[in-house]
């Protein structure tokens, strides 16, 4: 019996800490999916890049070829050189077989040549709009110094710096399959830290660009953005979106990431293992649902008790009812749950004062943290002891006008007999 009853206590206690863990810790499953991918094997991920909260997942840590996904890495690596964007650099002879490499699988490129001279932020724009192999080549040469697998292995430890664990580059651009691979989520750490970078964004974000003469082109260039989601004229453009990099080998199919932002609200999405007539459909289907099912709404009102407190030395009332004193508003879904921890005071001692901050409740939206608010009192709850003062008072001050009506009664009954004596002794006379 008594083993019985420990074991009662000692689930229960481990059921409330299981609870006290939900209301804290993020939710763990994502959402349904809002739609059915071309093929069941595809990866998805999306997340509220606002607060890093998964969305929608599909086969999301699944090892897969990546194409030219890999190029927002060579990007952020060039970025985060510190070299100087405006200054020019001439390509090395040392790139003549690379070049060669890149012709012949048919790679995209923006046609540089060896000993041509080019600013570093037309490479930058070539690498992310119109994905051209080559220019990866010489931004991952200029920034190790010529040695290419020396910037492939600054890459691969950059992708574990990021927290990447599905992730493996073998060549600058992702031209070459081989062992180039990553995830649909490791992709989404690179891309947000990408997003970070204004320059990357604005360089990804840009439809069309033109390439200025040079001293092996005599002419101006202008080059057009793979993401065809950028493009007005294109079905599934979307003025939501926010560019990231495009990708496609026959082994990766076409990959997608992006941004997407709209009424001060952020996602990102990877998309892997598509094909070209659903890859934009997918990713605009999805973006669509998201913008549509979550919204802005109030979470706490100043008017609704949130929680209590017990009350001491107070016998009109056995707790003090607490209320946020401002609203608080989150986004979210519309089934997403709201749950608070507090900090508060085990007991209260009365009086307690209208509209006095009795602690603190956070606020969470399915796990996540939405804010923190005080919390006050909607009326006085008086002591017993003010309480019982103020009986006393009242009591003394009633005995005090009994009192007085006593004897001014007493008195004029008392001078009523005493005259009456007075005119009975007078006719005696």
């Amino acid at each position: 019996m008594q083993n019985s009853t420990l074991f009662r206590r000692a689930a229960a206690l481990l059921l409330t800490a299981v609870l006290a863990l939900t209301l804290v810790l993020p939710g763990l499953a994502a959402y349904e999916m809002p739609i059915q991918t071309v093929n069941e094997g595809e990866s998805v991920y999306l997340f509220n890049a606002d607060i890093d909260k998964p969305i929608l997942e599909q086969n999301a840590d699944q090892q897969r070829y990546i194409a030219s996904l890999t190029k927002m890495m060579t990007a952020l690596l060039f970025l985060e050189s510190g070299k100087d964007m405006n200054a020019e650099i001439t390509i090395p002879a040392s790139l003549t077989q690379e070049f060669k490499d890149i012709q012949n699988a048919n790679g995209s490129t923006i046609n540089l040549r060896i000993g041509e001279t080019v600013r570093r932020i037309d490479l930058l724009y070539g690498l992310l709009v119109a994905s051209a192999n080559d220019a990866a080549s010489v931004i991952a040469s200029d920034v190790s110094d010529g040695d290419l697998t020396a910037f492939v292995a600054r890459m691969n430890q950059r992708a574990k710096e990021l927290g990447c664990t599905s992730t493996s580059f073998t060549c600058v651009h992702g031209l070459y399959d081989y062992g180039n691979v990553s995830s649909a989520h490791d992709l989404a750490l690179i891309a947000k830290a990408c997003a970070e970078n204004e320059t990357y964004m604005q360089v990804a974000n840009t439809l069309s660009y033109t390439l200025p003469a040079t001293n092996l082109h005599q002419n101006e260039r202008t080059i057009t953005s793979t993401n065809l989601m950028l493009n007005p004229e294109y079905p599934y453009y979307r003025d939501y979106i926010r560019g990231m990099k495009t990708g496609f080998t026959t082994l990766a199919g076409r990959c997608y990431v992006t941004f997407a932002q709209k009424d001060g609200h952020t996602y990102g999405l990877v998309v892997l293992g598509s094909d070209l007539d659903n890859i934009y459909r997918e990713a605009s289907e999805i973006l669509d649902w998201a913008f549509a099912s979550f919204s802005d709404r109030e979470l706490v009102d100043t008017e609704t008790p949130l929680t209590t407190v017990p009350l001491k030395k107070c016998r009109s009332y056995e707790e003090v009812e607490l209320y946020a004193a401002t609203p608080v508003s989150g986004y979210g879904h519309a089934d997403d749950k709201v749950t608070f921890t507090y900090d508060l005071q085990e007991n209260i001692s009365a009086t307690v004062k209208d509209g006095a901050v009795l602690g603190t409740a956070t606020v969470y939206l399915d796990g996540y943290e939405v804010g923190t608010v005080d919390l006050v009192t909607h009326q006085e709850y008086v002591s017993d002891f003010r309480t019982d003062l103020q009986t006393t008072f009242l009591l003394m001050a009633t005995l005090i006008v009994l009192l007085a009506v006593l004897s001014f009664f007493t008195l004029v009954a008392g001078g009523g007999s005493l005259n009456l004596g007075r005119r009975r002794k007078a006719r005696r006379r």
